[in-house]
């Protein structure tokens, strides 16, 4: 199982700039909001763009999705596993606690 992360420490690595957050939303969800620099990643494009998306193997990523019941973050999380990724977690909680917080996102 995939490690977790909370709000607050994704917000603080953010802010350090000491982590890859990817958007396992994708497609038009990921051009109408996102978290700050996420990069798109859906889980039907893991097996092809990760190699390209993330090039580190070995860099702190952090998938997360809508919310705690999508399955997007963790299908990615687990993928990015099992293609050798060695640091990657999930913020369970997504976008929507992120923005209820009142916390930036990116068009």
């Amino acid at each position: 199982m995939t490690t977790l992360i909370t709000r607050a420490e994704l917000s603080a690595a953010i802010g350090a700039g000491t982590v890859t957050v990817v958007d396992a939303l994708g497609g038009d969800y990921h051009a109408k909001r996102h978290l700050p620099g996420a990069l798109p990643l859906a889980p039907p494009e893991v097996d092809a763009k990760a190699a390209e998306r993330l090039p580190d193997k070995n860099a702190a990523i952090v998938t997360y999705c809508s919310n705690p019941a999508c399955p997007n973050s963790g299908q990615v999380a687990d993928r990015l596993t099992a293609l050798g990724y060695t640091d990657v977690r999930k913020y369970a909680e997504g976008i929507e606690d992120w923005v209820e917080a009142g916390l930036p996102t990116e068009p």
